[in-house]
């Protein structure tokens, strides 16, 4: 962090436009705000106060876990300028959000056009009985929480595995029938990997543009583009067809692997579908973020789905203003079920 101060104390060059190349997030450098350690402390500001003040002793004697507390303080020192204060906002459970309104999930998209708890009414479809927080049948809530995580994108018993489920108290033998009981609740989604898959295949062979929905695929001879809703458009270099460790089809085409080493890569329609719901997750940031700035708000960071704004103290400006330029839809997001959040703070930290 100090070293990447400038002379103005502020750090810049912090994201890196276009960063991730399948999606077009931005990517984070320098100070890695996009993976920052939570903070859960109840007396945040008194922790970050021992530490700023030097008082080592106090903080060893009233926190079990020094080295946690430290961590916990990390995105603490980021702070808005003299005579600013921070709004902080973002979108909630975007990419759920997204992939339903792409698929046509009826009944998701009428959970969040309600408001109701997503984890509560995905448990519900997944067992058929009225599931709600911390009141009827509320124990079910937790396995439709780990099925939105893990299974939207065509993840199996090993993505619940790596999404912690075992460590939340799951045990192996319900893991498949929770995969199972959100798929037969989810049809449609299940149903747009397919189809994503064989419309990306059938673009490849055929050298020619196929819509699905309000997506289309383009094969070239040297590229395989998807065009969103927002008109830009993916691009997968040199793409081609193989042989999966299945036995069936697979996507392949050219990028940086794990080792940043330019190799031939496999994809599919699980896989595809993830990076198109980023993609149109990461324009709508993008969108929001020029509204904001047009409106004559200072964006000094956005991580994920979330904007940072160094706002003055006396500009009367609040949350709810903020959530409202958030949430209006661009023309071709019609539908499409947003809502933004947000809160304020002295410095930078997880509400």
């Amino acid at each position: 962090m100090a070293d990447a101060t400038c002379n103005d104390e502020r750090a810049h060059g912090l994201l890196q436009f276009y960063g991730a190349s399948r999606t077009g997030r931005w990517a984070g450098r320098l100070v890695q705000v996009q993976n920052l350690p939570r903070n859960y402390l109840p007396d945040l500001t008194q922790a970050r106060a021992l530490v700023r003040g030097g008082d080592f002793d106090a903080l060893e004697m009233l926190y079990p876990s020094v080295p946690d507390t430290l961590s916990q303080l990390i995105r603490t020192a980021f702070i808005p300028s003299e005579n600013h204060r921070f709004i902080v906002a973002d979108y909630s459970a975007i990419e759920a959000r997204v992939l339903a309104w792409l698929a046509s999930e009826q009944a998701t998209l009428a959970a969040f056009t309600n408001g109701e708890d997503l984890y509560c009414a995905t448990a519900s479809a997944m067992f058929g009985v009225p599931v709600e927080k911390h009141r009827a049948n509320s124990e079910l809530r937790q396995k439709g929480k780990i099925a939105v995580l893990a299974c939207g994108y065509n993840g199996s018993v090993g993505a619940l595995k790596a999404m912690g489920a075992l460590k939340m108290g799951l045990t192996e033998s319900e893991l498949q029938p929770i995969v199972d009981a959100w798929r037969a609740a989810n049809p449609n989604i299940v149903a747009m990997w397919h189809d994503v898959d064989q419309t990306a295949i059938q673009a490849i062979t055929t050298r020619s543009t196929v819509t699905l929905g309000n997506l289309s695929f383009t094969g070239t001879k040297g590229t395989l583009f998807i065009t969103l809703p927002s008109g830009r458009r993916l691009a997968y270099v040199k793409p081609g067809l193989g042989v999966n460790r299945f036995g069936g089809t697979s996507i392949t085409y050219w990028g940086q692997g794990i080792s940043r080493k330019w190799q031939q890569l496999e994809t599919y329609g699980g896989k595809l579908v993830e990076n198109i719901v980023q993609a149109i997750a990461r324009d709508l940031l993008a969108e929001a973020i020029t509204r904001i700035e047009q409106a004559g708000h200072q964006v000094v960071m956005h991580i994920h789905d979330e904007v940072v704004i160094d706002e003055p103290q006396d500009s009367g400006t609040n949350v709810t203003d903020i959530c409202t330029l958030m949430n209006q839809l661009p023309l071709w997001a019609t539908g499409l079920p947003i809502d933004a959040a947000g809160y304020e703070c002295e410095f930078y930290m997880k509400d």
